[in-house]
């Protein structure tokens, strides 16, 4: 039997905050969320309310129900793919999307020859 894990929002907010490397500042630049309201709502336990919760969420690349989901099936990644999300989680929007651009840039590539003029080749007998 597994053994269920409890834990509030605003420890799981932590958590999420703490994976990632995140202040509350960053939190809050990230979220835009004032820093002082997430300082209250920890220092006071007080739960966000759902739009502050979504926003964090957001701010978190993850949706409300990844939020809530603590019965996860494990999913096997490889220590360079961990360490890849690691540090994906530390950076900006702004640098994801640079990140995925040059990601994108290093596909191969596929060349179609549509622009290519045909040339006719004639056998001599």
């Amino acid at each position: 039997m597994r053994e269920v894990v409890v834990i509030t929002v605003l420890e799981r907010i932590l958590q999420l905050k703490n994976e990632r490397g995140w202040t509350e500042y960053r939190l809050s630049e990230e979220s835009g969320i004032a820093q002082t309201t997430i300082s209250s709502w920890l220092k006071k336990n007080i739960n966000p309310s759902i739009p502050s919760l979504i926003s964090i969420c957001e701010a978190f690349h993850i949706s409300l129900s990844e939020f809530f989901a603590f019965d996860n099936s494990p999913v096997v990644i490889s220590d360079r793919q961990r360490e890849l999300l690691d540090n994906w989680n530390k950076l900006t929007i702004e640098q994801q999307d640079i990140v995925l651009n040059l990601l994108k840039s290093m596909q191969p590539t596929r060349i179609f020859y549509q622009n290519i003029p045909k040339v006719s080749v004639g056998l001599q007998k």
